[in-house]
């Protein structure tokens, strides 16, 4: 897919995402989450070819005009968007499929420091609402949706529905 296919992409998925958007040139210009998803490209190519300071260097100022921090060794899929994204983190081996969706101040985290993979796998189809933690070494499956304010730390079977009810899965 061309540069210029995947910048189309992205804007009419924050389109079909957030019924604010009034056109593309609004979201380009004025949508942190779309910026911050640019920007993570850039960062984690550099990443993978070894530049990682420059990685650093790059997401730290991705961070710092977006207010959205992703580690540029995390792999996120095609359609990703994160709405109204301050305050989101998303860790350094953190992997993210398709077709997902983030709210402000989402953390996709490690519980400690431990060595390996400690961030969480976001599968497919998935909508995590604002100020969700997702911690550690987790799996959450394809289609789930996890509410507002959940504290996740276990794996989540595919098209989990986490309500207000089920507000903390340990």
């Amino acid at each position: 897919m061309s540069i210029l296919s995947r910048i189309k992409e992205d804007l009419d998925n924050a389109l079909s995402h957030d019924p604010a958007a009034r056109n593309r040139l609004e979201v380009a210009l004025a949508y942190p989450g779309v910026h911050a998803i640019w920007g993570h490209r850039i960062s984690h190519l550099l990443w993978k070819r070894k530049l990682k300071l420059l990685a650093r260097i790059h997401s730290n100022a991705v961070r710092f005009t977006t207010g959205i921090e992703i580690h540029p060794a995390a792999v996120i899929g095609r359609r990703f968007f994160i709405d109204h994204g301050m305050g989101v983190v998303i860790g350094a081996t953190s992997i993210i499929g398709d077709d997902v969706m983030l709210y402000h101040d989402v953390t996709l985290g490690a519980r400690g420091i431990e060595k390996g993979n400690r961030h969480p796998k976001i599968e497919n189809n998935v909508i995590i609402g604002a100020g969700a933690r997702v911690l550690g070494n987790v799996t959450i499956g394809e289609g789930s949706r996890i509410s507002a304010n959940a504290v996740i730390t276990k794996d989540l079977a595919p098209r989990t529905m986490l309500d207000h009810a089920d507000f903390f899965v340990i």
